[in-house]
C-alpha cells in the first residue's frame, strides 16, 4: 500500500505542444485541426501515467486542449489500465477515487486522491493513497466501469464483475466470463446504460485492431448475450486510448476523445449517440501532444 502524501504540492499545466510551463489555468492550446466540428460546449477528458509514475490529465474544453500536471500526483507503478470511480468538489477542493491495475502483482487497487487550491490559485495535491481492492487482475489491459458492474478484458477474454461490499469494505464479487475472442479489441469504454429492468443494457464503445470503430450492448440480466454494431469501418486501428464526454448544449450527441500510442491526439464529435451509427461525426486530428504516456479510456 502506497503511504499518504500530506504535502503541499506545486501544480502544473504542460501546453498540449510541449511541457512548458504555464500555471494551473494557463493558455491551453487552441485546436484548430477540428475547432470547426466539435461544438465549443463539448468536454471530454483523460488521465495518462508517465513512465516515471507521474500522472497527467489531458482535456479537451470549448475547443482547447491542455494537460495538467500536479506535484506529488505519482505511483511507485504504471497502471496496465485505469478508470476514475468518481469524484466531487467545488472551486476549493476536489476528491476523486479510481481503480487501477497493477503490472505485475495481478492485483487491482483503488485510487484516493485530494487537491487544494492555494492562496495563489494554484492547486496542489494534498494527500493520495492506493489500497488492496481484489485479487486475480494479473494481464488486465481494459477497465470499464458501469456501476454496479466493472468490464474487464485480460488477454482475449471479456470479464464482468459486480460491486459488493464486505464487513462494510468496498470490493468486486468474483469474476463471469462473457465473451472470448475479444483480443483484437484496443480499448473499451462505458457510454451509457438503456432501458430498465430486464431490458437494461451497458452500452460500450471502442476500437478494434482492423480499424473499427465499434459499439457492443451487454444485457445485465443475461450479460452473455452481446450484440453490436460497427460505428466505423476503417480508421480507428491505431488508437490505444477511447474516452467519452458530453456535450451542455448537445445533450443527444458526444464528443470522443482518442489518443495513439506514440503520442497523437485526435477528437471527433457524434451528434446522436443513440442511433448505433456515426456516417454524421465530424472532427479530426490534434497533432502531437508532446508526450507519450500511457493514456487510458475513461
Amino acid at each position: 500500500m502506497r503511504k499518504s502524501i500530506v504535502a503541499a504540492a506545486t501544480a502544473l499545466t504542460v501546453v498540449a505542444t510541449g511541457l512548458g510551463v504555464a500555471g494551473l489555468v494557463g493558455t491551453a492550446r487552441s485546436a484548430t485541426a477540428a475547432i470547426g466540428d466539435v461544438p465549443t460546449d463539448c468536454r471530454v477528458s483523460t488521465a495518462a501515467y508517465r513512465s516515471d509514475g507521474q500522472r497527467l490529465t489531458y482535456s479537451y474544453d470549448g475547443g482547447r486542449t491542455s494537460t495538467k500536471q500536479y506535484g506529488n500526483d505519482d505511483l511507485d507503478w504504471v497502471p496496465t489500465a485505469h478508470q476514475q470511480l468518481g469524484g466531487s468538489g467545488d472551486d476549493t477542493v476536489f476528491r476523486s477515487t479510481e481503480i487501477a491495475a497493477h503490472p505485475t502483482d495481478g492485483r487491482l487497487y483503488k485510487l484516493s486522491r485530494e487537491g487544494h487550491r492555494q492562496e495563489d490559485g494554484s492547486w496542489s495535491i494534498m494527500s493520495s493513497s492506493s489500497s488492496h481492492l481484489a485479487t486475480g487482475f494479473a494481464n488486465t489491459r481494459i477497465l470499464a466501469t458501469a456501476s454496479p458492474y466493472l468490464y474487464r478484458v485480460a488477454g482475449s477474454t471479456l470479464y464482468r464483475y459486480q460491486e459488493k461490499y464486505v464487513n462494510g469494505a468496498f470490493t468486486y464479487s468474483a469474476p463471469v466470463t462473457l465473451a472470448t475472442g475479444w483480443g483484437g479489441v484496443n480499448t473499451l469504454t462505458y457510454e451509457g446504460t438503456r432501458g430498465t429492468g430486464s431490458s437494461a443494457v451497458d452500452v460500450l464503445i471502442g476500437t478494434k485492431v482492423n480499424g473499427e470503430l465499434r459499439e457492443w450492448q451487454i444485457n445485465r440480466a443475461t450479460p452473455t448475450k452481446i450484440s453490436g454494431k460497427t460505428l466505423r469501418t476503417s480508421g480507428w486501428a491505431s488508437f490505444t486510448s477511447l474516452s467519452t464526454g458530453f456535450c451542455d448544449a448537445h445533450p443527444t450527441g458526444r464528443p470522443l476523445l482518442a489518443i495513439t500510442a506514440d503520442g497523437r491526439a485526435s477528437v471527433h464529435f457524434d451528434a446522436n449517440s443513440k442511433d448505433g451509427v456515426a456516417t454524421d461525426m465530424k472532427g479530426g486530428s490534434l497533432g502531437q501532444l508532446g508526450w507519450t504516456a500511457k493514456a487510458y479510456g475513461q
